[in-house]
């Protein structure tokens, strides 16, 4: 993206807390409005600092951000001509209900000029990624897609499956719309193109083939038995593959194996006769045939009962590479071809667009929405709403499936409030929790030990709220459950009153669980008792006699406790909330018990790294070795220069 010119406009406040991404700071003035922290929503005073910032805009394209008393971002906006857009908001009257709410709260905002509309769609992507304000439509379904990863810095190029950043080099294939996808044709590939999928040290150290070769899912170029020029043409073949170009795969190997049967190799011609069914099965497995489409993804949109959903299929060299459900949060009250023009210009934010994108209705902006979405790709896209023919059974069934998707997810939602009510109902809350925080500690008999919590809302799982507290305080005796549970409570709400005394961003829990039982319930109420809080619901949850799942007991700070009939349903609701803790619980241990067992003591010596640690271990044998020898001896070890060695005999020897 070509670099913007910024202006920002503030109303007497610091702008929020967020990276120099745009260089903000370079051009900035203020216009005082007011603004307190704690201000409540008022639409004359909101209108009225949209209209001093009005005063000072330009004409041109960018994007704009309204700010409440706080600092945080309510809204971001793009603009063909930014005083002309902005000054809209400035009559309240002819504003839906959803924007007067947003211009009550507004207190500021920031203004970035670009060069261009196309360019300010794709900032305002961006932004609206950065900051999840409240009142855009956002993408809830971040996640990094996965992609297949043909590598290319090898003679003998391995396949794998890949997420994040595309920095190695050689070829991606995707996105697909899950793991499974993604290891289905990874499996594919492997029967019918034998390249290695191992590690370049493990194809390295190798010297006899590994299982896949048996089992041919592997040709072993790493002891030998394929030629560099014949794995090459393996590359070519999955590269023809993975581009749409498989019914050429297919003739040559038909060939192949009839030139091999005609010559009596009967074992090559088996060989090549269970890579043409691999190649078979995995073109037949398709779901959704698109012959001929090429690269393109398929959008469909379905709404009901205040919910949208869009369905999405992603096809590439005419095959589908699965398909996923998105369900865009904040589209009360928003039309439909916005909702769309949201979601894929957020969604492409992530994902490399391919030449065609197929939609049920036409998106707000289309013209510029293919317009930025070219300047991302490099090359032009088209954005079509077909009406007939291959291209428009293929969209139907996409509505098929956003409808169907929708109809669980209500289903679901439904079943999920009234667990909601019913969870209120048994711990005398006032409504139906919108955010519930369980707790689990874990650890081997003290070591590695860590508190865990996990997130629930009414429509599942809040996994970006997830968080971990590794136990580091002196005072917390290893082993000691109680007083792992206090210094998590402790830190966990010391920090949320520091960051959030007024409750007001939604992180403070309606209802708390703890895995255990009184002992733990009464670490809290310590724990709440000196930090002030008496108005948090929490209850203890223990498993019963034998830790037998279904005869929980529930204990309550004031002393009470109780169980449920087996069967239930809040029960098994319950039941699910702490095992998804003790789940995470457990996997982040692990995690800290497995980076404890590769760790060293030499790791805690200053300019040593893995090298130097390496060079000393091999030459000593073992860390205590090290810490016993003489500068002479340590000097002595290659690739040890006289410095290092001087460091590593001080650390050990600094009492003289």
């Amino acid at each position: 993206m070509a670099t913007c010119g910024v202006i920002a406009y503030m109303a007497g406040m610091a702008r929020p807390n967020a990276p120099d991404r745009f260089n903000e700071e370079k051009a900035t003035y203020v216009v005082r409005g007011g603004g307190a922290e704690g201000d409540k929503p008022d639409l004359t005073r909101g209108a009225e600092v949209i209209r001093g910032v009005v005063r000072k805009l330009p004409v041109r394209p960018g994007v704009y951000r309204m700010l409440d008393a706080r600092g945080d971002v309510l809204y971001v906006g793009k603009a063909r001509a930014l005083k002309n857009r902005v000054t809209n908001y400035t009559q309240v009257a002819r504003l839906p209900q959803r924007l007067q709410r947003m211009v009550a709260q507004t207190r500021a905002m920031e203004i970035v000029t670009t060069t261009s509309e196309a360019e300010a769609l794709l900032l305002e992507a961006q932004l609206i990624k950065r900051y999840r304000p409240p009142y855009n439509v956002l993408l809830r379904d971040d996640k990094s897609f996965p992609f297949i990863l043909l590598r290319a810095d090898h003679d003998f190029p391995r396949v794998q499956k890949h997420r994040g950043a595309r920095r190695a080099k050689g070829r991606y294939y995707g996105p697909f719309a899950s793991a499974g996808s993604v290891n289905r044709t990874l499996n594919a590939l492997q029967k019918t193109f034998l390249l290695r999928s191992c590690t370049d040290s493990f194809f390295a150290n190798r010297s006899r083939p590994c299982l896949l070769y048996q089992i041919r899912r592997c040709s072993a170029p790493c002891v030998g038995r394929i030629g560099k020029a014949d794995y090459a043409e393996l590359v070519s073949d999955a590269q023809d593959f993975l581009e749409g170009r498989s019914t050429a795969v297919q003739k040559r190997l038909g060939a192949a194996m009839t030139r091999a049967a005609e010559a009596m190799d009967y074992e090559l011609a088996a060989v090549l006769r269970d890579r043409l069914k691999a190649l078979t099965f995995i073109q037949g497995s398709q779901s959704v045939h698109a012959d001929g489409l090429g690269d393109a993804d398929v959008f469909a949109l379905a709404a009901k009962g205040g919910q949208l959903c869009v369905a999405g299929f992603f096809i590439r060299g005419g095959q589908n590479w699965g398909h996923r459900s998105f369900f865009p949060a904040h589209v009360a009250g928003v039309p439909e071809a916005e909702v769309m023009a949201s979601f894929l210009m957020q969604f492409y934010e992530g994902v490399p667009p391919p030449k065609l994108i197929l939609v049920d209705r036409e998106p707000d902006d289309c013209p510029l929405l293919a317009e930025a979405l070219s300047e991302t790709a490099g090359r032009k896209v088209e954005i079509s709403v077909p009406q007939r023919g291959n291209r428009r059974r293929l969209l139907e069934q996409a509505v098929r499936n956003a409808g169907e998707e929708l109809d669980r997810r209500l289903a679901e939602s439904s079943t999920q409030a009234k667990l909601g009510r019913e969870l209120a109902e048994l711990f005398d809350l006032d409504e139906a929790p919108q955010r519930i925080e369980i707790y689990d500690n874990s650890h081997i008999q003290g070591t590695n030990a860590l508190g865990a919590m996990v997130v629930a809302g009414p429509e599942g799982w809040i996994k970006g709220a997830y968080r971990k507290f590794n136990i580091k305080r002196a005072e917390t005796q290893p082993g000691d459950d109680f007083a792992m549970m206090r210094e998590v409570f402790q830190r966990r709400f010391a920090r949320a009153i520091e960051e959030d005394p007024e409750r007001t961003r939604g992180e403070w829990p309606d209802l708390v669980l703890i895995d255990g039982g009184r002992g733990q319930v009464s670490a809290v109420s310590t724990v709440f008792a000196e930090l002030g809080i008496d108005d948090l619901p929490y209850v203890g949850v223990a498993k019963g006699p034998d830790r037998n799942a279904g005869r929980e007991t529930f204990y309550l700070p004031d002393g009470r406790e109780f169980t449920l009939p087996p069967n239930n349903a809040v029960l098994f609701y319950i039941q699910r909330l702490r095992d998804e803790a003790h789940r995470f619980a457990i996997g982040a241990h692990r995690q800290k018990r497995a980076k404890a067992m590769g760790s060293s003591p030499l790791d805690e010596v200053p300019g040593i790294g893995p090298a130097r640690k390496k060079a000393l271990l091999m030459h000593f044998g073992t860390a205590r070795a090290v810490r016993g020898a003489s500068l002479e001896d340590l000097q002595k070890a290659p690739g040890v220069s006289a410095g290092v060695a001087q460091a590593v005999y001080d650390f050990y020897h600094a009492g003289g």
